[in-house]
């Protein structure tokens, strides 16, 4: 199951239109998971058109995203991954064991709000989680670039998973 990773979209002020470089990556999709900060749900309608679609609503996302479907948080099994989704995840210290504590049967906890692009895989999987913010396509920050995550899930594994930048 190839699964692309989006957050922080910010339309429509840093998303005026979807990024062309995103679209090959949208169709080949099994699944796209947005952790919040879309802003319009017409974004959410979109990307939903390439793939099954799951979002949790971020903090500047109002009520007709949260209308569409996106809950503060969720839980999903992707091909026997356990896939755990928040927008906000807290300070980086303590990130791992808190996100263990808040989501115990996950195996991944995707989140946003940051920006920053994160992946980080745990020492101890009974005391953290894996965690995997895939930053922003559209809004950077401090970035070099836009970015976003690919997954590849098999089998109950996580196979391969990636951020990428998104070329200019």
């Amino acid at each position: 199951m190839r699964v692309l990773v989006l957050s922080d979209t910010h339309a429509p002020r840093h998303w005026k239109a979807c990024p062309p470089a995103l679209l090959p990556e949208l169709g080949r999709a099994d699944v796209v998971l947005h952790a919040g900060d879309v802003c319009t749900p017409d974004v959410l309608d979109l990307l939903a058109g390439f793939a099954p679609l799951h979002v949790v609503r971020g903090n500047n996302d109002g009520p007709d995203v949260a209308a569409w479907g996106a809950p503060d948080t969720l839980e999903l099994d992707l091909t026997g991954v356990r896939v755990a989704m928040i927008h906000d995840s807290g300070q980086k210290q303590g990130r791992s064991a808190r996100m263990r504590r808040r989501f115990p049967g996950a195996d991944l906890v995707v989140f946003g709000h940051s920006h920053i692009p994160l992946e980080e895989v745990p020492d101890d999987p009974r005391t953290g989680v894996r965690l995997l913010n895939p930053g922003s396509p559209t809004d950077k920050r401090r970035q070099p670039t836009g970015t976003y995550a690919v997954l590849d899930l098999r089998d109950g594994a996580i196979v391969e998973s990636r951020i990428e930048p998104l070329p200019r």
